[in-house]
């Protein structure tokens, strides 16, 4: 008669030691520190399927609550540990487990399940497999992109999901075609700055704009090069009208857009040419430099920041060059389409972002880095610092700090002598 267990999730804490939290009838793993004894990997290995297996039949479970906990922990899964052969061998089940709980599930374990579909695909990569999957998905994922009645964060999560698993798998242009023009239905409604029947100016849907328009930016990147020139010159002079939203992800997500629009455009014309180049360097300006006392600081610093360098492109061809740094390797992020492509898998894996770029043979292509680096247990172990020794680093570091932060500080310092 006590109260039913909940479903705890799988965390990045589990993920470093490759252990999973456990569910309700599931007994506890054996717990393992850093420092201690050597694991053996195989038997971890069973338990972590063990674990996986148990939020899979979870996802049936007649519980609303208990399904979205379990999507969750699969999702943690599945962004912090490389599974093909576990998934290959289930796909079948999880497609067919993600589709029902987005056809009959409410908001949240919409969104939970459209997350776990295209983690499902950066899993499985390009290939037969995940076109299959997608064939599967991609009909009831536009079906909640499009229907007016479902919830706007579903809705919202549907679109990054069509976006993301088309990027990955479709090798068929006309289902390229198809998304793109789906994506371009919903976020193209905010160039009317969408109203509603009471002809008041609507904000409910901004958030599923952004989502559209991006995941159709990304889209975009893997056009050929004449259905780019028809989508510049059928968006480049709309979207600047999108800079003048009132919500701040709207703002950017057209900045950023803009940024890529004219890097593509010149690299299919060398002599592109935009007519309403002042204007909208104006614009441009205005926002990187925009000092509104009724925003929020920080909302302002990030707007400056993100249009100062999409002023930057649009105006001077410029980039400013990023790194990324995994593992023993680095990845120079060079240009806007390797920007937006970057964002949007950081977006899905989270803090599994690094682990991926190290071993997803799909990701390395995606960013042209090779064949995974293949290091021996010996060279992991000298590369990485326990625990402790990280603590100490970090105590010494913070104490040298607060220490110059005093001195600077401190009105007795000595500044000198006057006369």
């Amino acid at each position: 008669g006590g109260q039913p267990r909940n479903v705890q999730p799988f965390s990045d804490e589990d993920a470093s030691i490759e252990t999973m939290s456990h569910c309700s009838g599931f007994s506890d793993p054996a717990s393992f520190t850093e420092d201690g004894p050597e694991v053996d990997e195989e038997a971890t290995q069973e338990d972590l399927e063990y674990k996986l297996k148990g939020f899979i039949d979870l996802t049936l479970d007649k519980s609303a609550k208990t399904r979205q906990a379990a999507l969750e922990s699969l999702k943690s899964a599945f962004s912090s540990k490389i599974l093909y052969e576990f998934i290959m061998e289930r796909r079948m089940t999880l497609t067919d487990s993600i589709e029902r709980c987005i056809k009959k599930g409410k908001s949240d374990e919409q969104c939970a399940a459209a997350g776990l579909a295209c983690l499902l695909c950066v899993q499985m990569g390009s290939g037969i497999e995940s076109e299959e999957i997608f064939k599967t998905l991609g009909p009831v994922l536009k079906k909640i992109v499009c229907d007016g009645t479902a919830s706007i964060q579903a809705r919202q999560a549907c679109a990054t999901c069509l976006g993301i698993c088309c990027f990955i798998v479709t090798d068929d242009i006309t289902e390229l075609y198809s998304t793109m023009e789906c994506l371009e239905n919903i976020f193209t409604k905010a160039y009317q700055r969408d109203r509603d029947s009471n002809g008041v100016s609507s904000t409910h849907n901004t958030l599923l704009h952004v989502s559209a328009l991006l995941a159709w930016t990304l889209l975009l990147t893997i056009c050929p090069v004449n259905e780019v020139k028809k989508k510049i010159e059928m968006h480049l002079h709309k979207l600047p009208s999108l800079l003048s939203c009132d919500d701040l992800n709207m703002r950017i997500a057209a900045g950023e857009t803009l940024a890529l629009l004219f890097e593509l455009a010149r690299e299919t014309d060398a002599d592109f040419f935009y007519e309403d180049m002042d204007l909208l360097t104006e614009k441009l300006r205005a926002l990187a430099t925009d000092g509104n006392k009724h925003r929020a600081k920080v909302d302002k610093r990030k707007q400056r920041s993100v249009f100062r360098d999409v002023l930057r492109a649009v105006e001077e061809r410029d980039f400013p060059t990023e790194m990324v740094k995994f593992g023993p390797e680095r990845m120079y992020i060079d240009c806007w389409v390797k920007k937006q492509t970057y964002e949007t898998f950081k977006e899905i894996l989270g803090s599994g972002m690094q682990y991926h770029l190290q071993s997803n043979d799909f990701l390395r292509n995606v960013f042209e880095l090779g064949p995974p680096v293949m290091l021996d247990a010996a060279t992991l172990k000298t590369m990485k610092i326990s625990r402790f020794e990280r603590h100490l680093y970090n105590s010494a570091a913070f104490k040298a700090r607060t220490k110059a932060r005093s001195k600077c500080r401190d009105k007795r310092a000595d500044v000198g002598e006057f006369f």
